[in-house]
This record gives C-alpha cells, structure tokens and sequence, in this order.
C-alpha cells in the first residue's frame, strides 16, 4: 500500500492510490491533487535551496519546470531533503532545453558537492607543527600518505564553472560574468572547514595531485600524477591550501603517524 501511494503521489495521469477513501463519502481525486502538488512543490523547493545558481542561470520558471520533471522521474530517498539532488546533475545534461547551456549539469555538480560537503563528517585537521615535522625528514617524505577530510572532493569541469559559481555570490554577477570565457576549463576544490564551505580554483595538476592522495596514493605516486597533467604545478602551494582549509586530517609514513 505504501508503495501505491507514493508512486501515485508523483504520478502524472491523476489517479489515486488504490483503496483512498474520504471520512464523508466524497471523491478523494481533488483532495490527493492538492496534497500531491504541495508534495511536488515541497520538492521542487528543495532543490532550488541547493542549485541556487543553477536556477538563476536559467530563471525561475524554467529551473522549476525542469526540477519538476526530475522530481517526477527520481523520488527522494531519504527523509532528508537537504540531502536530495543525486542525479540532479546528470538529469541536467541529458535535458534538452537546457542543451544550449553545456555548463549548467557542471554548475549543478558544483553545487551538489557544496551540499555534501556541509553535511558531511568532522574530522579534525592536522596542525603546522605536524606538517612542519614531516616536511623535515626528508628521507620518509615520499613515502607520506596524507588522510583527507570527508568534507573534501574535486571537481574538474570542461567550463570555467568554480568562475561561474563566483560571480553569482556577490552583488556584481552581471559585471563578472560579462567577459567571461565559460569554455574554459577549471578544477574545483570544495572543502568545509569548521561550519564554513569553501570553493577553490585549483589547476589540473593541483586536481590530479588532491585526487590521488584521496585514492591512498603516497606523496612520491601523487605528486607524479599531478606532473604528468601539468609540469608547472606548484605543490607546495597545494599542500598549502589544503592545510589552509583544514583538508588534511591525518599523516602517515613508515617513521611516523600523526591522527
């Protein structure tokens, strides 16, 4: 029954769950159309909460017209609706009438993993000292594995969408975005640090380097990778911001472990 009902609840042909009765004997189809649209809209709400910019690239009407087709498609999972929009992103891309806008599913992305991240797990970051401690042993250095917040992911776009997602979070949108170039490619860090969610630009290299590190990779195998995507990546100014951004929560070597 409970199944019926909510696939019914989404359902675009009108019907009832089987068995729906009214306390005074009348037909119950008008009363589940406005309970089934408060749904809808609570849904739709809920995404334009966490694909702001998403929605102002491509206004209000169309963001909920196209919100509404997806929440039509993909019923939310979870109880938490701060938590639904997997595959929003994806549903995006393959959305015709936003197909003159390849950057938007990107955009989308973006936003989703600003989301995750503020709801992900704490962890507590290592300090300066422990880094310092590392950096001077030179001998066990390449052999470092670096533990990464739960908080942290990478996103590399094909469209300059770290630029795009910028320019919507001040007054000045319409003067950024003027000589814009969104068909240049960009790298997303977003980690939160505290209660704060940060988005950082980083290079190809910087995003090669971050991923490899989160797949466990030590610094010597890491830092390969990063130089094999760009020659001029500076990964002491990586390290850097990842330590700015409280992203590193945990050191290990052959020598030595810092939690």
């Amino acid at each position: 029954m409970s199944a019926d009902f909510a696939a019914a609840l989404l359902a675009t042909d009108g019907r009832c769950p089987p068995g729906l009765t009214c306390w005074n004997g009348s037909a119950p189809e008008k009363r589940f159309a406005v309970y089934r649209n408060n749904v809808v809209v609570g849904l739709v709400d809920a995404l334009a909460d966490s694909f702001p910019v998403t929605q102002t690239l491509v206004g209000e009407d169309f963001f909920r017209a196209m919100a509404r087709e997806f929440v039509r498609r993909t019923p939310p999972r979870s109880p938490v609706l701060a938590l639904y929009g997997e595959g929003f992103a994806e549903f995006v891309e393959g959305f015709p009438p936003a197909a003159g806008l390849p950057y938007l599913a990107d955009v989308a992305r973006l936003e989703l993993l600003r989301v995750r991240s503020f709801h992900a797990a704490d962890a507590r970051p290592v300090t300066q000292q422990h880094l310092d401690r590392l950096l001077a042993d030179q001998a066990a250095l390449p052999q470092a594995r670096f533990a990464l917040h739960p908080a942290l992911f990478v996103l590399t776009s094909a469209h300059a969408v770290v630029s795009l997602w910028a320019a919507h979070q001040s007054e000045s949108a319409a003067l950024q975005l003027a000589g814009l170039d969104t068909t240049q490619a960009e790298a997303a860090l977003v980690c939160r640090h505290q209660l704060e969610v940060g988005i950082y630009r980083i290079g190809p290299g910087a995003a090669g380097f971050i991923t490899a590190l989160q797949q466990d990779a030590n610094l010597s195998a890491a830092a390969e990778q990063a130089l094999t995507t760009d020659a001029d990546v500076d990964l002491t100014a990586t390290l850097g911001l990842l330590l700015q951004a409280g992203a590193i929560v945990g050191i290990t070597h052959p020598r030595r472990t810092h939690p």
